[in-house]
């Protein structure tokens, strides 16, 4: 076997991997189980600490017990407006939560340059929400329904400033809360803080809450044609980075108590973040609301106790936006496993690291792939040329494999047995050209999930026509080249001597060039350069190193 078929192999299953997946989500489980769960709201009822209000109401999960109710904003709240330099936000008097938010500098397409796109809030097909409050076993408290008072119109950060600090109060029988959001410029994460004064005669025992909503993943989040994980993700000291799908929010709620962690509800290149104090102990639930089809993911804090006179401040910073590695990493341990490389992440942080610096010094996504992959394939040189020349070995056979054909016809087992003899004559390892390739799979499978997770390629241009890295080619022109590429490819090696195998590799230019067609076009940059660095390495070492003529083999 030459390492050509074993990346048409490997290709061709990682393919029909990918679309079996999309399949799957798209067609089988996504629409039974939303109907299941339309036809049977009562299965997704919780008890203990976990309960429903006859209204349509979601709790959430209360060290007493008590439920907090979720409806829509109420026809009397108070809209304001905030602007940073990286938020466009409307700020809710009702919860004093921020019912949009909206990123300026990440607009939804490249034909609609002056809509950003909507990471909180609703939208065309989905709705994506933060609530935040505070709950009381003995007391009054604000949730996330209470009114607060806000003093100003609007709220914008001011040239020359670092950071905007808006303030709402909300004060009922002696309890005074001051709930303060903290803004920074340059800067995709902020800052609540509930400061909680009792002006009563009683104790006053309360603790804060903060969750994450959104609805069903909706078509637009698909659009790239590639399966990527959209859902909630929660990290733990024990557990860095787990998956918590919205189908199993549905089935069973969690209850588990974190020390630290953090929880987020993430998207292909955007997440939305809640990273407590790492010194603090927090309860992590989560709620399915059947009556909106809407998952819930929230932290619920333990109880503090403020006697008569004593103030107390809840604290909690969130991340609204894009995938940053660097500047996740900087908030909390391990966030910046928000971009999912899966079990190659070993591999993929690294291939990010050098991509980015590469891109550090050419400015340009486009040609940052190609160096890099150009990086890569330096590097298994030796491995390649070790394959190489065991596939030059294989070429030189390829007329005594033949004569071995015609003498043999179809009696397999007496082909078989023949061709190991003259392996063993010739001293050729027929497996000699697939080790050292088999050795590069993981990289360069981990270089694919590294361009298909980075945010930094999203409406990324290249070069002419190429507008968008993370689209299809609207012209098909990579998609050609790529399955152009192949054939070459395959004409450089030894041909199977199996004449049905002859036939499917034969097609598979073809069948590869309209997989690729719908693939992010920076993919297909990488597949193109990948093929070409290929010939490249191949004509070299055959022609060059080892003196091999690398045209193919004709037949009489």
């Amino acid at each position: 076997m030459d390492n050509q078929r074993l990346f048409l192999y490997l290709g061709l299953g990682f393919l029909i991997m990918l679309i079996w997946q999309t399949w799957q989500i798209d067609y089988v489980y996504a629409p039974q189980q939303a109907a299941e769960r339309l036809a049977n709201p009562a299965q997704n009822q919780a008890s203990g600490d976990i309960s429903s209000t006859s209204d349509g109401a979601v709790p959430t999960v209360a060290p007493s017990g008590q439920q907090i109710v979720q409806n829509e904003a109420s026809a009397t709240a108070k809209s304001v407006n905030i602007s940073t330099d990286t938020f466009e936000i409307t700020l809710n008097s009702q919860g004093a939560d921020l019912a949009n938010i909206d990123l300026p500098l990440y607009p939804v397409s490249l034909e609609e340059k002056d809509s950003p796109i909507r990471l909180v809030g609703p939208t065309n097909d989905r709705y994506m929400g933060i609530q935040t409050g505070l709950q009381s076993s003995e007391g009054s408290a604000p949730n996330h329904l209470a009114q607060y008072a806000l003093s100003e119109e609007s709220y914008s950060l001011q040239d020359g400033l670092n950071t905007l600090q808006v303030d709402a109060q909300w004060s009922d029988a002696g309890i005074d809360v001051v709930k303060s959001w903290f803004f920074n410029r340059a800067a995709y994460d902020y800052k609540v803080r509930f400061t909680v004064t009792n002006n009563s005669q009683s104790v006053w025992t309360g603790w804060q809450y903060r969750q994450l909503q959104r609805s069903e993943v909706a078509d637009s989040e698909t659009s790239t044609g590639m399966a990527t994980y959209t859902g909630g993700v929660i990290s733990s000291p024990e557990d860095i980075y787990e998956k918590i799908a919205l189908d199993d929010i549905a089935d069973a709620p969690l209850k588990r108590t974190v020390a630290g962690g953090w929880a987020a509800m993430i998207q292909h290149y955007f997440a939305n973040a809640v990273v407590p104090s790492q010194e603090e102990e927090n309860t992590f639930y989560t709620r399915y609301w059947a009556e909106r089809d809407r998952y819930i993911l929230g932290l619920s804090s333990t109880p503090v106790s403020l006697q008569p006179g004593e103030s107390h401040t809840f604290e909690t910073v969130f991340y609204v936006g894009p995938k940053l590695q660097d500047d996740m990493e900087k908030l909390a341990p391990n966030l910046r496993l928000t971009v999912d490389y899966g079990y190659l992440t070993f591999l993929a942080q690294p291939l990010f690291w050098l991509i980015n610096k590469i891109h550090g010094v050419v400015n340009n996504w486009g040609w940052s792939i190609i160096l890099l992959t150009l990086v890569v394939k330096g590097i298994f040189y030796k491995l390649s040329e070790m394959g190489y020349k065991s596939m030059a070995r294989m070429k030189k056979l390829q007329p005594k494999m033949e004569e071995l054909k015609s003498r043999h016809g179809d009696d397999r087992e007496a082909m078989g047995r023949a061709t190991m003899e003259l392996y063993k004559k010739e001293k050729v390892n027929p497996l000699g050209s697939c080790f050292p390739m088999l050795l590069q799979i993981p990289v360069f499978i981990a270089l694919y999930w590294t361009l298909m997770e980075s945010v930094e390629l999203r409406q990324a241009p290249w070069i002419g026509w190429i507008t968008d890295l993370s689209v299809m080619d609207p012209y098909y022109i990579l998609p050609v080249l790529m399955g152009a590429s192949m054939f070459i490819q395959q004409r450089l090696n030894p041909a199977p001597v199996d004449p049905i195998q002859q036939k499917i590799f034969m097609f598979m230019p073809l069948i590869f060039t309209v997989f690729f067609a719908f693939f992010p076009s920076g993919l297909v940059l990488y597949w193109i350069t990948n093929n070409v660095l290929s010939i490249a390495q191949q004509w070299y070492i055959t022609r060059i190193v080892i003196g091999v003529d690398s045209a193919p083999v004709k037949k009489d």
